[in-house]
């Protein structure tokens, strides 16, 4: 029991200096920037049909593709338990080489050069 009033302890006092902390450390000199309702680098009384680059959009769907892969051979280690492994192992590499294929042909054709 003493144990567990010590790490209670500990934990409360511990998130309570990091909350106080954080409320006095940040420096409030806040600019013109940081007042306006858009941060994101773009001029909120321009044209809201600014041209987006397509490399940009070419890049983003390789990443997600990328990310999707992974998510797909996450359970791969516990296929691999299953007493005939053979089926997983299959579509693991079929995945894989599909990816890698698809990777070389982007590379091929130039789509992951960002500039020219």
């Amino acid at each position: 029991m003493n144990l567990i009033m010590t790490t209670l302890l500990i934990s409360i006092a511990l998130s309570s200096v990091l909350a106080l902390v954080s409320f006095w450390l940040p420096q409030m000199s806040p600019d013109a920037e940081k007042l306006s309702p858009y941060e994101c680098g773009f001029d909120p009384l321009g044209s809201a049909r600014l041209p987006f680059s397509l490399r940009f959009f070419l890049i983003a769907i390789l990443f997600l593709l990328f990310d999707l892969e992974i998510a797909l051979l996450l359970p791969l280690p516990w296929g691999n338990q299953l007493p005939d492994p053979t089926y997983t192992l299959l579509w693991a590499a079929t995945v894989l080489i599909l990816l890698t294929l698809g990777l070389v042909y982007e590379w091929a054709q130039g789509g992951l050069e960002w500039a020219e």
